[in-house]
């Protein structure tokens, strides 16, 4: 590694940004804002629709992984055929800038649909059993997935073409990359918050954050809709000019060649098997927060996830920074191995940041990470566009398109196996999401009653029958005692982990056996809050299962950085032989122009 950082430095040349090669900042504002989509809502699909379908919705994450692969597969297979189709689209808008508008606003009408799963009395009529209805909402939000993803594509793979064009200088497209992940990341603090929002009782009502999540969808679309526009009418493509008399050329073709380079290959590599280890675990990682540094309390789990959420942004939003410095004095090449360093030290320190009696640890690994993954991500598409130059230099042809498709088609096939194996993983941790929807329902049966012994004690008319909320409180907490007592059954090596739950569950319902209409309201609600309190330990795992994600969480992640630090060190396209590339394909258009005149 060190004769190959000798090399690096060997190869390069002294250069600056020439005046006439710098993006004007309006248009590095423009471009930058399209982060939002590819990185924050991107992951908010990825992250919030397993977690939330698993622990508000009780439907199986074995199946919950099955059915995201799906999506992220067809996503996968998808992105090549968008990247050809815009790289031969001819308007008088150009061939990038229709997709953004119409790619944008479909983000935000299926990112809504995406949470409105639909319930009630007629579904529940027409799938009674309770299979069938799980089979319904798992079918749904297979289609809407399907429908987001494909979306996303059609506004990204253009988006990240689109950028490999708007300037040719090498330091400048990293520039311009760095200005997308600072405002990809600084959204993308909002996939915590979005939970914690979703927990909010002003949107989930007398439901769970599944529900809270309907309107605060409605939100994000109201904020995405207005930015299409603005990317359409405000960024412009320089190099359409040259591309629109520009052969358009078969699909196979396209990507027979792409496929054929080979610092392309290496590269892709790189970003894939790295990308591949962190989004088996990404699950894994709102798990922990929840069920092992707060023992199940996903209120208080919501919330570290939301301030570590705003840390990673405010990391990745500072790491711009370092990385405009560092890339430069390094190389791109050394810059993205130490990224990978800092990744690795990060899984690391989980093994002594994870800790319930020190939950803000969490935040340190979390630093680390944000910085490797920003200086990663960002690196890897701009040093694409460095090999759309190279390859114009051999064939006088421009496919920035094809190229970026498939670098995100690697990327997303491993996504799309990392849900099935993050789903896998989850079983194999043996979480037992049955018990923490049972709490669930019995929390809302709790509030539902308290809204009611409210109405009372301000004197306003009745909403609901007291004595069958009572009963309803009751039926679902011997329905969590009965699956408690199946579970320490089953489970030998837990039996202590069950019996302990056990006996609180026993005060539960010592405590609800009291409680009765004839009440006072002032006593009802004190009797109604203490069993609040003394619900939220009923979802803690087993021993056993919180020992297995973090052992899963931190390792597979270390383990494929192995081989990403192996491709890294066979990517050849030195800073220097980029900037001979630039002023041969500098010289050759200039040619070209005197021998059209």
């Amino acid at each position: 590694m060190k004769r190959n950082l000798m090399n690096d430095q060997e190869n390069k040349t002294d250069h600056s940004t020439k005046p006439e090669d710098r993006i004007r900042f309006s248009q590095l504002a423009a471009y930058g804002a399209g982060g939002i989509i590819p990185i924050a809502l991107f992951n908010i699909a990825g992250i919030l629709v397993g977690l939330m379908g698993n622990i508000s919705l009780g439907l199986s994450a074995f199946w919950l992984g099955f059915i995201l692969i799906i999506p992220r597969l067809w996503d996968a297979l998808s992105d090549p055929i968008i990247g050809h189709f815009s790289d031969n689209t001819r308007t008088r808008w150009g061939r990038r800038r229709p997709f953004l508008l119409i790619g944008g606003i479909l983000v935000a009408v299926f990112f809504v649909i995406m949470w409105w799963i639909p319930k009630g009395d007629t579904v529940r009529e027409w799938f009674p059993s309770e299979t069938g209805f799980q089979a319904f909402q798992l079918s749904y939000i297979l289609i809407s997935l399907l429908l987001f993803f494909t979306a996303v594509n059609i506004f990204e793979i253009p988006h990240g073409a689109l950028g490999m064009e708007m300037t040719t200088d090498y330091h400048e497209r990293t520039r311009l990359f760095s200005a997308k992940s600072f405002v990809g990341n600084l959204f993308a603090m909002s996939t915590p918050w979005l939970f914690a929002i979703a927990n909010m009782e002003i949107f989930k009502g007398t439901g769970n954050e599944a529900d809270g999540m309907r309107y605060v969808s409605l939100m994000i679309a109201a904020l995405i809709i207005p930015l299409s526009f603005w990317w359409f009418y405000k960024l412009r493509e320089p190099g359409f000019v040259k591309v629109a008399r520009q052969e358009k050329t078969p699909f196979w073709k396209d990507m027979k060649h792409a496929a054929g380079n080979r610092n392309f290959i290496m590269l892709t590599l790189t970003i894939f098997t790295l990308a591949m280890g962190f989004n088996f675990v990404q699950l894994l990682g709102s798990y922990i927060p929840i069920f092992y540094v707060f023992g199940g309390d996903k209120v208080a789990g919501a919330y570290l996830l939301g301030i570590n959420g705003t840390i990673w942004a405010i990391t990745g939003v500072l790491a711009v920074f370092p990385l405009n410095w560092i890339s430069p004095k390094l190389g791109k090449r050394n810059t993205l191995t130490i990224a990978i360093l800092l990744m690795c030290l990060a899984q690391l320190s989980k093994i002594i940041c994870y800790n319930p009696d020190y939950p803000y640890l969490i935040t340190i690994p979390t630093v680390l990470l944000s910085a490797g993954m920003l200086f990663f991500f960002t690196l890897g598409s701009s040093m694409v566009g460095d090999i759309c130059d190279e390859d114009e230099l051999k064939t006088g042809h421009r496919s920035e398109g094809s190229f970026y498709s498939i670098f995100w088609w690697f990327i997303k096939m491993g996504t799309a196996l990392a849900s099935f194996v993050a789903g896998a993983l989850i079983v194999f941790t043996m979480f037992d999401e049955t018990q923490v929807t049972k709490v669930d329902a019995l929390q809302g049966s709790i509030r539902e009653l308290r809204k009611e012994v409210q109405f009372r004690k301000e004197g306003k008319p009745s909403e609901g029958n007291m004595e069958e909320l009572i009963g309803k409180t009751r039926i679902r907490s011997s329905e969590l005692m009965s699956h408690l007592e199946t579970r320490s059954l089953e489970t030998i090596k837990s039996k202590e982990h069950y019996q302990k739950i056990l006996q609180n569950m026993k005060g539960v319902n010592n405590r609800l056996s009291i409680i009765n209409a004839s009440l006072s309201p002032d006593i009802m609600d004190k009797e109604l809050i203490a069993v609040e309190n003394e619900i939220v330990p009923l979802t803690r795992q087993t021993p056993y299962t919180l020992l297995m994600m973090r052992v899963v969480e931190i390792g597979l992640p270390l383990l494929l950085s192995i081989f990403s630090v192996f491709f890294v060190l066979r990517y050849s396209l030195t800073e220097k032989r980029s900037h001979e590339i630039k002023d041969l394909l500098k010289l050759r258009n200039m040619e070209r122009l005197k021998e059209e005149v």
